[in-house]
């Protein structure tokens, strides 16, 4: 498959991943007793259409990069009872973020396909020690220990390790590990890479100097490891988004839709076979279905976590305080929100394209 057919797989991959979150909101209304006046697969003009037998108008659109669920009363007040407007606070809560939980199992799916294919996992149980390793003894680690967490961050695989000791912010770590069934904590342990000697290859890198076990696992073992990764996911975009914010990475080091369908394409015509691009793509789309889960419901205007927050507020207004605050506003603020995330969309589009001319 050529890098072009790559790129067109990527763009119908974000239209799915948005008609998947966009049919959330719909099936949820529809159980919670909501008219929705369209659901619409894709953008712009309009390919086909028909009407449900509950008047929904179900659209097919000539853009795959989107779609919407249009519900009555959804940004005002609406005198028709089977408005979003008009549903109980609860209700409108489960639809606001059935979009994000839809995206979050669709990836929770896509990562137990790819680790169906797997016998074994790789687990942060120490099976031994590269010669010379200084850590090794009663007061350190011994050859069992499985990490539970390093600075307060959960391990659920041999990769979370090296990951999060380098995340530390001072020369040593809070280490748990599990030993002979307890919990035993290191406190401030210092634990730094040295030169080892790879056994296998005989060449000279930098290690930790352990060895980790392997697990051979049944499907129940796939589930578990398939939940892991997607916690792994969902840790990876909160601290992603902590860097940004105390300025460990720029805004300009974010990458948008054109830098997403670019990798998804690298790694398509980079994979050896097709089955392997179809894998690798697989886990790459799983990531992104669980970013945008996680995104979606920060509490910003314009976003489903927005609305929940103004949710949660005014509830607490209308039933604590007895005041009420009107449509009105919550639409000019998310308004003004949507409007800021399409500039920011705009900027990271600019930097995206900008890199793959400069290369």
């Amino acid at each position: 498959m050529g890098t072009v057919l790559y790129i067109l797989l990527a763009i119908l991959i974000f239209g799915i991943l948005i008609g998947i979150h966009e049919w959330g909101h719909f099936m949820a209304a529809r159980a919670c007793g909501v008219r929705v006046l369209e659901f619409s697969m894709g953008m712009g003009p309009v390919l086909w259409q028909r009407e449900s037998k509950k008047g929904t108008m179900i659209s097919l659109r000539a853009l795959p990069i989107g779609g919407f669920c249009a519900m009555e009363g959804e940004d005002g007040e609406s005198d028709d009872p089977a408005a979003f407007s008009n549903a109980a606070a609860w209700k409108r809560l489960i639809i606001l973020v059935a979009g994000a939980f839809m995206n979050f199992m669709l990836g929770l799916l896509l990562i137990l396909v790819c680790f169906s294919q797997l016998d074994a996992f790789t687990t942060p149980t120490i099976t031994g020690f590269m010669d010379g390793c200084p850590y090794e003894g009663e007061d350190g680690l011994m050859e069992g220990d499985t990490f539970w967490k390093i600075n307060g961050q959960r391990i659920y695989f041999s990769t979370d390790v090296s990951t999060y000791l380098a995340r530390r912010t001072g020369d040593t770590s809070d280490i748990t590990v599990i030993r002979d069934g307890k919990k035993v904590t290191l406190e401030d342990y210092p634990m730094i890479q040295r030169e080892y000697v790879d056994e296998e290859t005989g060449e000279t890198a930098m290690y930790y100097g352990l060895h980790f076990g392997v697990k051979e696992t049944g499907f129940g073992a796939k589930l578990r490891y398939s939940w892991y990764c997607a916690m792994d996911f969902v840790r990876t975009v909160w601290l992603g988004l902590e860097d940004l914010v105390t300025g460990a990475v720029g805004v300009k080091q974010m990458t948008g839709v054109v830098g997403i369908v670019g990798m998804i394409a690298d790694v398509g015509t980079q994979s050896e076979t097709s089955y392997d691009a179809f894998l690798n793509i697989a886990y790459l789309t799983a990531f992104i279905a669980i970013n945008l889960a996680v995104m979606n419901l920060l509490p910003l205007p314009a976003l489903d976590g927005g609305r929940v927050f103004f949710l949660l507020i005014t509830w607490a207004l209308e039933h604590v305080l007895r005041r009420r605050i009107e449509p009105k506003y919550e639409a000019y603020i998310h308004t003004a929100g949507l409007v800021a995330l399409m500039g920011l969309m705009v900027f990271v589009m600019y930097n995206d394209i900008a890199r793959l001319i400069t290369g």
